[in-house]
């Protein structure tokens, strides 16, 4: 199909002038790219001519610039409202593609998302990375809805790898047709509220275990941060499934257990805000008066003090770059 052949890379960009470049140029180097849009939002550094410095004179580039933050989900849907290849893939601005990774997706079309295998790479390693990249044989699945939620659901003492940090390309027409676009009053977990909605009005979402996203970890990352208003809106976007959709009975129980999750989550957090706020008597009357929080509040508070002891599983990323992490874990070809 020619669209196999015509991607938008949409990059949502925020005080990234230290990494954009190298996302930027890792985006222009895949042939199946058409358009890369960078969508500055409300930078206060030099995060536009950084993106500038990465372009290849191909004429690909477009830079969009936002004069106050909206969050990544309005800089995401603005990038897709300007564009207009017929799919879409998603760069976090200070991430890069492995060489090659297009081509390994769109080997096949039986898909509305597709997504491949995410390595996490040091900050300091990246420029080693591809040198050291594992390669996984394919391993096709296709995620279904229940599936798909379970597996954003984190466990104590495992290392993050919620499947919600995948980075799929998306069919424009699969979006427009349901008229699918990120929520802007959420910045924490929009990825997996339009994955969600998407998967409810039946995408098929077929996952590779071959890897071409390089994920860098870093300790100041915007989205390792999150306030307690976010985590609500969070869970929010769960019961708005379980209200708008006709769910079958096991994928409306793993909505039920994500948005139990995360409103544990929430509940110990207003907790700490209030007691950091206003002290500990104020945080044990909010506690009383909110009796239904208390278990949430008290095995978060248990698993804080534990966390020294626990050993957490997975992976390390060191310096020396031993060996990648990645989000899937297959066997080698």
């Amino acid at each position: 199909m020619a669209e196999t052949a015509s991607i938008c890379v949409i990059i949502a960009a925020k005080n990234a002038a230290d990494t954009i470049e190298t996302a930027v140029v890792s985006a222009l180097r895949e042939p199946e790219v058409s358009e890369v849009v960078v969508v500055d939002d409300g930078s206060s550094d030099s995060t536009a001519d950084a993106a500038r410095g990465g372009d290849d004179g191909s004429g690909r580039l477009k830079i969009a610039r936002f004069e106050q933050n909206k969050g990544p989900s309005a800089a995401r849907n603005h990038a897709i409202d300007i564009s207009s290849a017929p799919l879409i893939a998603i760069l976090d601005a200070d991430d890069f593609f492995f060489a090659g990774r297009f081509a390994r997706m769109l080997a096949e079309d039986d898909w509305e998302f597709v997504a491949d295998n995410i390595a996490f790479v040091d900050a300091g390693t990246v420029t080693e990375a591809p040198q050291r990249l594992d390669h996984f044989a394919a391993n096709p699945m296709f995620l279904d809805l229940a599936g798909f939620v379970d597996g954003n659901i984190s466990k104590p003492g495992v290392r993050r790898g919620e499947i919600g940090f995948l980075k799929p390309i998306m069919r424009r027409s699969f979006l427009d047709r349901h008229k699918l676009r990120y929520r802007e009053d959420m910045r924490l977990g929009e990825d997996y509220d339009l994955y969600i909605r998407a998967l409810a009005l039946g995408a098929r979402y077929k996952v590779i275990h071959s890897c071409g996203y390089g994920a860098v970890v870093r300790g100041d990352s915007l989205s390792g941060s999150h306030r307690t208003e976010d985590l609500r809106r969070l869970y929010e976007a769960d019961r708005a499934l379980l209200k708008g959709f006709d769910l079958k009975p096991l994928a409306a129980d793993a909505v039920r257990r994500h948005e139990q999750h995360v409103r544990g989550k929430y509940e110990l957090r207003r907790f700490l805000d209030i007691k950091k706020q206003s002290g500990s008597g104020a945080a044990i009357a909010h506690v009383a008066a909110h009796l239904s929080a208390f278990p949430a509040i008290a095995s978060g508070i248990l698993s804080d003090k534990t966390e020294r002891w626990r050993n957490p599983a997975g992976v390390a990323v060191t310096a020396q770059g031993d060996r990648l992490r990645y989000l899937l874990e297959a066997p080698a070809k």
